[in-house]
């Protein structure tokens, strides 16, 4: 298989043999540079850059599979054509007039590319598994591999900023309430992320923070909002908290959300929505400046410190209000924590950098991500190959951003993994 994808990417990433190139009309040529693909319509490549017979040329290159190809397209007519300074082909077949008359010379690729670069690019695209490079994974450079890794975090985090922004905005540009939101529909994890995204937006930041020096009114708010304390209860504790966020809800005209839009089945007990909202009521209570003003955190051991507690109170033994006590702490712990600077406090700083030009926050995420622990999940451990060499957060970050918008889709001539094994022995 070889198609006009695999020909630009091999042309945009040099893969062609280190040989002296020369075009069907006898010259030598240089490649000074390959030029910027262009995925609109024209020439394939802009501003690219040749030297043929001692004379520098700068313009537009096209690429054909084959020079017949040209004719196929319907170049022959469009003048966009007509200022190329290259006519790049796999196989030349044929000697075209327009060629001819605006002097471009025709470089034939053929004999330059090495068979191994089109047979990993074969055994990628008709792999089966999971991971489409797994088994060529050991071949690829290790400082290569890492480099590509940290571009992939970085991007990770600009798409995370994008998703921010629109928060923001919808916010009327205000940052706290942008955070708590991007806090409290982390404490909701992946199951429970878009409930608990809406349960920020009907319980406001300002209300909240009115309510930071009483937990139990907090606890109030949070159960109450989600819907949790409708039910007809035997407990002082929480017949308590029903009284209290019945008085807190005529005060400020809150409108409950429904219980059913959380989810329970198949989480573990400790990562019940009820636990995380009782946990969100400890840490607003707990670390108020963490929540009021999450930019004077800058400390990654002070960050992960004010991020770990052990649920106290009702909620020391209880993993849903009225449920049987168990015989368990429920708390957040060092995983958990780090959870949290990954999910939250990284991409927060790195918007709150970008957007202020503040480049010591963003530099702050980068070096978060790079304290905390390497995650290990269903996507990182597809990468156990490079086990050795992954170290930290920034690593696992960037794996997941190369395998949800890479290897799912099968994107590899996007992918710099990809360009390093087919490149082979060149």
């Amino acid at each position: 298989m070889f198609d006009e994808a695999l020909l630009q990417f091999i042309w945009q990433s040099r893969l062609i043999e280190p040989k002296q190139l020369q075009t069907k009309g006898g010259h030598d040529i240089e490649i000074l540079s390959p030029g910027t693909l262009n995925v609109d319509a024209g020439p394939d490549f802009f501003n690219g850059q040749i030297r043929i017979k001692g004379i520098t040329l700068a313009g537009n290159i096209e690429l054909h599979l084959k020079t017949s190809d040209w004719l196929k397209h319907g170049h022959t007519q469009n003048k966009n054509y007509d200022n190329i300074i290259l006519h790049v082909v796999y196989e030349h077949d044929l000697d075209l007039v327009q060629n001819k008359k605006h002097a471009v010379e025709v470089l034939e690729l053929k004999q330059y590319i090495a068979p191994e670069t089109i047979q990993v690019y074969n055994d990628l695209f008709s792999s089966k598994q999971t991971l489409a490079c797994a088994r060529q994974l050991k071949q690829t450079n290790d400082f290569k591999f890492i480099a590509w890794i940290e571009r992939m975090a970085i991007e990770r985090l600009e798409l995370k900023i994008k998703q921010i922004d629109l928060l923001f905005v919808s916010f009327s540009g205000d940052y706290t309430q942008t955070f708590y939101t991007l806090l409290l529909k982390n404490f909701g994890f992946k199951v429970n992320a878009l409930p608990f995204e809406l349960l920020a937006k009907h319980l406001p930041v300002h209300l909240v923070l009115k309510h930071a020096d009483n937990l139990f009114q907090l606890e109030a708010l949070f159960l109450g909002m989600a819907g949790f304390l409708e039910e007809p209860f035997q407990d002082k504790y929480l017949k308590d908290l029903q009284n209290e966020f019945e008085h807190l809800k005529n005060k400020y005209g809150l409108k409950i959300l429904q219980k059913e839009i959380f989810k329970f089945s198949k989480l573990r007990p400790a990562n019940f929505p009820t636990i995380r909202l009782a946990q969100m009521a400890a840490l607003v209570f707990a670390q108020t400046a963490l929540i009021n003003r999450p930019q004077s955190f800058t400390d990654y051991n002070a960050i992960k410190k004010s991020l770990m507690f052990v649920l106290k109170g009702y909620w020391e033994n209880h993993y849903r209000p009225g449920g049987a006590a168990v015989a368990k702490q429920f708390s957040i712990g060092e995983d958990s924590a780090e959870n949290v600077i990954i999910n939250t406090l990284a991409p927060f700083f790195f918007f709150y950098g970008k957007k202020l030009c503040k480049t010591n926050y963003s530099d702050l995420a980068i070096e978060l991500l790079v304290r905390c622990k390497f995650e290990n999940n269903n996507k990182t451990r597809l990468f156990s190959e490079k086990k050795n060499i992954l170290a930290n957060a920034a690593n696992s970050q960037g794996i997941i951003n190369l395998f949800d918008r890479y290897c799912v889709t099968k994107q590899c001539l996007k992918c710099g993994i990809a360009s390093d094994l087919m490149r082979g022995g060149l």
